[in-house]
């Protein structure tokens, strides 16, 4: 794979970082059209607690490609304000909610930019985008799905456990009481750079990101974010629903990924009736878009391998 002149710890020239009203609700944007004939659109879309900055990396290797970029700090997160009066919180009362989001931005990016459109969309994500497939709200004529959050990792505990606990926590707690001090989940004897990448300057990135924007930094989930998450996951592919699911889409899953089920990930690609799996061992972590070259450089050749097939230039 081609590597290009960029700095990770800029917004690149020709990016414009903007912000549009959305429901209600201010969204911080990133928009980039490249400098001649397109090659389609694509829309980004990051996990639970990301920003805009962590992509700048695949954000450029799509870009050079020719791809007009464009994404999005979800509700709650990055520069798109926060639901709690502890910023640091991560909170939700239903995903619904951004799905609606979605779908506005959606609707509004396929009107204004050339086709074809599609999404690549990575953990919480990429869970946003399914449903948001499955319930017809979107319709790219290709969709990737990075270490898609299909299911949470509770371990030890069943998932319906894990969703039974958090139910009762958002009742007997505040909603917006954190679920735990930090992390992306309770510590497990593993740090947060080991859960996320094997690649420690591009985990430094998103740190030097935090250190210089503080208001892009987002803790730990509310018990409702939880209890949200539980139940979109376990509630919304109920038998026939991803079987309806026509768009063509690729499923990029690393199987010791520790905060989704990469069970949930493979289960549903096999209930896809136009999908591929792609699995990755012990080499890689959850964010395979910013993990180490050997893993980052094969993630990158199957997406674009896939979309050159599956979404061919106009």
């Amino acid at each position: 794979m081609a590597e290009h002149n960029f700095d990770r710890r800029s917004i690149p020239a020709g990016a414009v970082i903007g912000a549009c009203t959305v429901n209600g609700w201010s969204l911080r944007t990133l928009d980039w059209a490249p400098g001649g004939d397109p090659r389609g659109t694509m829309l980004v879309l990051g996990g639970r607690g990301d920003f805009l900055e962590k992509y700048i990396e695949p954000i450029c290797h799509w870009h050079s490609q020719g791809w007009h970029i464009a994404s999005f700090d979800w509700r709650g997160q990055g520069g798109s304000g926060r639901l709690t009066r502890n910023p640091l919180v991560g909170h939700i009362n239903d995903l619904l909610i951004m799905i609606n989001d979605l779908a506005a931005i959606w609707s509004e990016l396929t009107l204004r930019t050339p086709g074809p459109h599609v999404v690549v969309a990575h953990s919480m994500g990429g869970h946003l985008a399914l449903r948001a497939l499955v319930e017809h709200r979107i319709d790219p004529v290709a969709a990737v799905l990075v270490a898609p959050m299909l299911g949470l990792n509770a371990d030890p505990l069943p998932p319906r456990v894990a969703a039974f606990v958090a139910s009762i926590m958002a009742r007997i707690c505040s909603p917006e009481r954190p679920a735990w001090r930090s992390n992306e989940r309770p510590s497990l004897g593993i740090s947060r750079q080991k859960l996320l990448t094997h690649s420690l300057e591009r985990y430094a990135d998103e740190i030097w990101w935090g250190e210089t924007h503080p208001e892009l930094v987002l803790g730990p989930p509310s018990w409702q974010w939880l209890r949200a998450a539980y139940r979109s996951t376990l509630g919304s592919f109920a038998p026939g629903r991803l079987e309806g699911v026509e768009v063509p889409s690729l499923l990029l899953c690393a199987d010791h990924d520790r905060l989704v089920r990469p069970r949930a990930i493979h289960e549903a690609a096999a209930r896809m009736p136009d999908a591929l799996l792609v699995r990755f061992g012990a080499e890689a972590a959850h964010e395979l878009l910013r993990e180490a070259d050997p893993v980052r450089h094969r993630v990158f050749a199957e997406i674009d391998m896939f979309l050159k097939e599956r979404a061919p230039r106009p």
